[in-house]
């Protein structure tokens, strides 16, 4: 019997495939998981806060497990029952949901780059400062809590900036809203951890999946970050704290079985926020009439302008950018200070109870935000409307303004521990972005024109001792 070369070289090739496939590849998956572990391993060591097994899981396992919980497939149920539709199909759609939400971690992708690209744009645009922070507090927190970071929400930045500054700690998971979904992008974003939600979504399956897997995420001790407030300030106030993620957070916490749940509070606040004409331009079109308008080609020629400087050494004008870190509150400790047992109350006391847990978060991010420069003197400026004042009369009115934050408690961030210094690195960088007008005798005043963007910057402190006059 002849046999064609054609199907003979067919036969050769599937033959080395299968010798491959069960004999070397095993081996080198082998060597390779083996090489991870040592990798995990050697960051746990070093990490406070340490990478838990459920963040390595893979994600269709993860996927899976969502799709066997009994409280998705009764969601799914009723879904199919409400809408006449055959369960097959709404457990596909569940499915689909549960591969957009969940993520796929990476450490290397996480600590091999990641953070060092945190790291690099924090400082390429910042002078990057550690505020406040309850170190002593921070090293108490067990390895067996879920840890939360919870911050106050001022720039897109935020990501970035407390990837790189709790880098020594902890590998962060965040949430990420749909303006992340772009094809490339949204593979990185997976792998370093963060995962998708739709906000505002009002589809209770979706809703559902998005709460299991948030839920299971902090029973198995996922360290988390997430901003209470929901979304970015539009006027520099701290914003109501939103319910959703929170509520997920602690929807299965009981205080006699489960694991502790400490939330640690961050306070952040910049000299400048890059997207604060985004964020104001709605008030800015109220008050002024003038309308701000962002596309592609002026982001292009933001980012070029700021490499530009930076490599001229003048890339000044965004000052500092700042993070503190208050004091842990243990959901434990907070449920018995309250008299509350989460897992007991009925929904309308659970839904009071968890405004009135994000209430004291928040109270506690407030406490803990930075004062900087910047802030202070557009509070200044803002007060003293229309005078016009000298530099000496200036300085004179920051240094009483900071005497007396500081005398409240506030936490002030003071470049080179140099009053002087600090008034007059906000008044140059307010003078630089025309917010303050300078006369020919070099006096000074608030711009009218800029009135909505003084009060922004100054409305971040605003909680420390009220509005400006």
């Amino acid at each position: 019997m002849t046999i064609p070369v054609w199907l003979v070289v067919f036969l050769v090739i599937f033959a080395a495939i299968g010798v491959l496939d069960r004999v070397l590849a095993p081996s080198v998956r082998w060597f390779f998981r083996r090489k991870l572990n040592t990798a995990i391993d050697e960051l746990n060591n070093r990490l406070d806060l340490r990478i838990q097994p459920f963040r390595l899981t893979r994600k269709q396992t993860l996927v899976d497990q969502l799709m066997y919980d009994q409280q998705v497939i009764a969601a799914a149920e009723k879904e199919a029952s409400t809408k006449n539709t055959p369960i097959s199909v709404v457990m596909a759609k569940a499915e689909r949901y549960a591969k957009e939400i969940v993520p796929s971690f990476s450490p290397f992708a996480y600590f091999g780059f990641g953070t060092r690209l945190a790291r690099m744009l924090s400082q390429f645009i910042y002078r990057v400062q550690l505020g406040y922070s309850d170190d002593e507090s921070l090293k108490s927190i067990t390895q067996d809590s879920s840890v939360i970071f919870v911050m106050n929400h001022r720039s897109n930045m935020d990501y970035i900036l407390v990837t790189y500054m709790a880098s020594a700690r902890a590998s962060l998971s965040y949430a990420v809203g749909e303006w992340a979904r772009i094809w490339g992008l949204q593979n990185v974003i997976r792998a370093l951890g963060a995962y998708f939600i739709r906000r505002g979504s009002n589809n209770d399956l979706y809703r559902k999946v998005l709460a299991r897997y948030v839920s299971m995420a902090t029973k198995e001790g996922v360290t988390q970050a997430m901003f209470p407030e929901g979304g970015l300030s539009r006027d520099g106030t701290l914003g109501p704290p939103k319910l959703g993620l929170l509520s997920y957070m602690v929807a299965d916490f009981d205080p006699k079985t489960s694991k502790d749940v400490v939330f640690i509070p961050v306070g952040i606040n910049y000299d400048r926020v890059m997207e604060d004409r985004i964020l104001t331009r709605k008030r800015e079109e109220e008050f002024t009439g003038r309308s701000f308008r962002v596309g592609f080609g002026s982001i292009m020629r933001f980012v070029g302008n700021a490499i530009l400087l930076r490599l001229q050494g003048r890339l000044y004008s965004y000052g500092s950018a700042c993070v503190s870190f208050g004091k842990p509150v243990s959901l434990s400790t907070w449920s018995k200070d309250n008299g509350l047992n989460l897992d007991a109350l009925t929904d309308k006391q659970r839904h009071a109870a968890i405004e009135k847990l994000g209430s004291d978060l928040l109270t506690e991010i407030a406490r803990i935000i930075p004062v900087l420069p910047v802030a202070v003197t557009a509070r200044v400026f803002l007060n003293a409307g229309d005078t016009l004042l000298s530099e000496l009369e200036l300085k004179s009115l920051i240094f009483k303004e900071m005497s007396e934050l500081e005398n409240s408690g506030a936490h002030l961030h003071i470049p080179r521990e140099d009053r002087d210094y600090a008034a007059s690195m906000g008044l140059r960088m307010l003078t630089l972005r025309h917010l303050v007008e300078t006369t020919s005798e070099g006096l000074y005043k608030a711009n009218p024109n800029e009135q909505v963007l003084l009060e922004y910057y100054a409305n971040s402190i605003a909680h420390l001792r009220g509005k400006a006059d």
